[in-house]
């Protein structure tokens, strides 16, 4: 009686509800159904290995206008959704490589995880700042560019991925790298420590680290088992391939001893460390190497340049009109845009014509060469001045070295020192 049962239901579920059976036909049915009891069903409409469900209609038409679309995946969840992106991310890795249905896959899993990210729900959303090791992460909302992973090295495709940036360093990675770090961010460095490593490439052997990644410690050796060791011209030490891009950096050690402005593989870290300091001015080169100046002519005149604008600030500090004008402040705009020698001329220039020119102010405060008293005012920048040392006097170079026993300015303050009185003040 339960096949009976089950029988009726399922050519229940297949009459078209259209066309009402007559009575005879009815009755011919049940006797068919009686006859063939012990017999097997045979389902004359159905393939090999189907099982029917428990309410299908016969629409009495012959396309199938409702079965799925090949290779469409329904997912109507995260859950889903995330396990079809791992089949179709294995079926990738398993299909012939640079094949059409490779790349149809790869198709695929990208509409897979798009369809992810609309459905992820939005209290799961990554958090706009993270600070890790005093990096100050912030999430980018470029969709458009390609950037690579400074963490895991891979691509960050923006569509499909949340990927942060350091504000300070500029650091790239995924959202799931952040807790993968462990170098600090460059920035507290430079902030803390702005220095330069002055000595060139100092190596101390792969035995000195252990064997391991001077960064993420992984292990490394020259063999390239388990890993590459790629050393760092600027650390002199050894870094993994993940740590160590082979990235071309100008090494400030080579520039001030051997004036050597050829790129260098540095890691990483070096490399965002030295794009940091670029703009500050730490080295001291008459310190360090003052024998440069002697083979290197530019440096010669870098530092008449930025010895005659330190001598003219003084004269803007007290010109309201200087003030005014930002000239100033248009100095140090210029320096740190990189231009140095020609912005250095430039700057040179409009502080001259000012000074000399455009303002009385400012000529009124000029020299006269007290020792030939003739020839027009002169101001200590000038190319043809000498300055006395003790005074800070004025006076044309041939006449000082000529006279160069005596300043007449220096002889005149002395002389009112040993005659004034007690309290009086000096007038120069």
């Amino acid at each position: 009686m339960e096949y009976n049962d089950k029988l009726a239901r399922f050519r229940q579920g297949h009459l078209n509800p259209f066309n009402k059976p007559s009575e005879e036909e009815s009755s011919r049915d049940e006797g068919e159904r009686l006859n063939h009891r012990d017999s097997p069903p045979v389902f004359p409409h159905c393939e090999k290995d189907f099982c029917p469900p428990d309410r299908v209609m016969d629409l009495g038409v012959s396309e199938d206008h409702f079965s799925r679309p090949e290779g469409l995946v329904l997912a109507s969840d995260i859950q889903q959704l995330r396990q079809a992106i791992e089949e179709c991310k294995q079926l990738i890795l398993e299909l012939p490589e640079h094949s059409e249905k490779q790349k149809d896959a790869v198709v695929r899993l990208i509409h897979l995880r798009l369809k992810l990210q609309e459905l992820k729900d939005p209290h799961e959303d990554e958090p706009n700042l993270r600070i890790l090791l005093e990096h100050r992460f912030y999430k980018e909302k470029s969709k458009s560019v390609k950037q690579v992973c400074d963490k895991c090295s891979a691509y960050i495709w923006g569509v499909i991925h949340t990927w942060y940036t350091c504000t300070g360093c500029y650091y790239r990675c995924h959202s799931k790298c952040l807790n993968l770090i462990t170098k600090p961010c460059v920035r507290s460095k430079v902030s803390h420590q702005s220095e330069y490593e002055l000595s060139i490439c100092p190596e101390a052997g792969l035995d000195s680290q252990d064997y391991r990644c001077a960064e993420c410690r992984a292990p490394i050796s020259l063999r390239a088992v388990p890993s590459e060791a790629r050393q760092c011209d600027y650390t002199g030490q050894y870094y993994c391939s993940n740590c160590h891009w082979n990235d071309l950096a100008v090494i400030p050690a080579r520039v001030i001893h051997n004036w050597e402005f050829e790129p260098r593989r540095v890691s990483r870290c070096s490399m965002r460390y030295l794009a940091l300091m670029l703009s500050r001015p730490v080295l001291k080169l008459r310190e360090i190497n003052p024998l440069l100046f002697n083979y290197v002519e530019e440096l010669v005149e870098i530092r008449k340049l930025r010895q005659d604008i330190l001598l003219m600030k003084p004269y803007f500090i007290t010109c309201k009109e200087a003030m005014e004008a930002r000239l100033l402040l248009q100095d140090l705009l210029d320096v740190h845009s990189g231009r140095l020698g020609c912005s250095l001329t430039e700057i040179h220039t409009t502080f001259a014509k000012h000074i000399k020119l455009d303002c009385e102010r400012c000529q009124a405060k000029g020299f006269v060469c007290e020792l030939c008293k003739e020839g027009d005012v002169l101001f200590p920048f000038d190319s043809h001045t000498s300055v006395c040392q003790d005074c800070a006097a004025v006076f044309h170079r041939d006449c000082y070295y000529d006279n160069s026993t005596s300043c007449p300015r220096c002889t005149r303050l002395n002389l009112r020192k040993q005659t004034q009185e007690p309290g009086e003040e000096t007038w120069q």
